[in-house]
């Protein structure tokens, strides 16, 4: 069954006895509302018949016109949970925008249906960062809300109604249901910072050393003022999600959305998204406190968009994935592999070679990654796919 849209307006000046439930609906004036109408196709096909990919989220399905900025996480129990913004009335950043998910109990095989974390009328609920705390089994989602009227320019000069604002939830059954956002703003968000971002794609727990346990969540912001540059940091965690931090922020500015893995020494690393044309890379051996070493690394081309880090072992070899469009437009959405801590990216496999955007990368078997990504034929934005690779397709 597929979502269309009417203007309840409309209906309005339309004299059938039928729309006497209406009557309330028509004293709201414009603003529209989802009607579910039969449809001659008795299953909700995101693909159309088309192989290309395999959508999870779908521009103008479901009740929203557009899907955008996906995040990925396997609970507990190996539940797959796909995180997205749906946009109601465009794909623009700011307006009605929600905070969805679906989940797959099969290795992203197969996946349920829409389920909404958080709706907040016409205000905007985002960037979703999720983590898994694998020692109570819980499941964080730090996001970010602000008034949906309220754009970048006007958080960032000072002039609008309100703020970015930084909330996380949480689920103890595996992402079936999630507790209401709970406001953390003024712990990890200064007073100077304007615009800010928690992710968007997973945080990571450290599993040794002295910080053991430590939830890490990737996270950038603009200091306020005209022309406010632009840094990336983290926000972490040591009483299982109770409460939260800032962290090290990158030493360089022009550094923007970022994602963060762990090294086969221990170490960390914050890849940024960044204006040069190359990403930023950064090192932090104190578990997050302090990055060092920033630089760009030439061998992953960007065209200034978000990517994804992560790291496994694969064959008992720590092995580095980062997933984005490898080219200076918004396409060829790629996953290159290290053998030697990102020094050298040595492998890759082309996931898809048109229209792409952001990106999530989530570790389905031994050897295997999944990929939840932004692609179209005609637009990156047209909706999320997702696909699994093999350590075997990388060349």
């Amino acid at each position: 069954m597929l979502i269309k849209k009417f203007s309840i307006k409309g209906l309005c000046a339309v004299a059938l006895p039928a729309l006497v439930l209406l009557a309330l609906a028509c004293n709201k004036g414009k603003r529209e509302w989802d009607l579910s109408v039969k449809n001659e196709e008795p299953v909700l096909d995101l693909n159309e018949g088309d192989s290309t990919f395999n959508y999870i989220f779908r521009q103008r399905y479901e009740g929203y016109a557009c899907y955008r900025i996906p995040a990925l996480i396997r609970a507990k129990d190996g539940t797959l949970i796909a995180f997205a913004e749906a946009r109601r009335f465009s794909c623009s950043d700011i307006g009605d925008i929600d905070m969805v998910m679906k989940r797959s109990k099969d290795n992203g095989k197969t996946w349920g249906p829409l389920e909404k974390i958080w709706d907040d009328g016409a205000n905007t609920c985002g960037n979703p960062a999720p983590v898994l705390d694998e020692t109570t089994g819980e499941l964080h989602l730090l996001l970010t809300w602000n008034i949906g009227t309220d754009d970048i320019s006007d958080i960032n000069k000072g002039t609008g109604k309100d703020t970015r604002r930084v909330y996380v939830c949480k689920s103890t059954d595996n992402g079936a249901s999630w507790s209401a956002p709970k406001e953390i703003t003024s712990s990890v968000k200064r007073p100077e910072w304007g615009w800010y971002a928690t992710g968007p794609c997973h945080g990571i727990q450290l599993t040794e050393g002295p910080k053991a346990g430590r939830l890490v969540i990737p996270c950038d912001y603009i200091e306020k003022g005209s022309g406010g540059r632009s840094y990336s940091h983290v926000i972490y965690s040591d009483d299982h999600g109770a409460t939260w931090q800032i962290g090290g922020i990158s030493p360089l500015d022009k550094a923007n959305e970022s994602t963060v893995a762990t090294l086969s020494s221990g170490q960390l690393m914050l890849n940024m998204r960044h204006s040069g044309g190359f990403r930023y890379v950064a090192t932090s051996d104190d578990d997050g406190l302090t990055w060092k070493n920033m630089k760009t690394d030439q061998s992953l081309v960007e065209p200034v968009c978000q990517g994804s880090l992560l790291s496994f072992k694969v064959n008992s070899k720590h092995t580095l994935f980062f997933s984005n469009p490898a080219s200076t437009r918004r396409e060829k959405m790629t996953i290159k592999l290290s053998e030697d801590d990102g020094k050298t990216w040595t492998k890759q496999n082309l996931v898809y070679s048109g229209p792409t955007a952001y990106s999530d990368l989530i570790q389905v078997s031994g050897t295997e990654v999944g990929i939840l990504y932004e692609a179209g034929k005609a637009s990156p934005y047209t909706g999320i796919s997702f696909k699994t690779v093999s350590v075997n397709q990388f060349k």
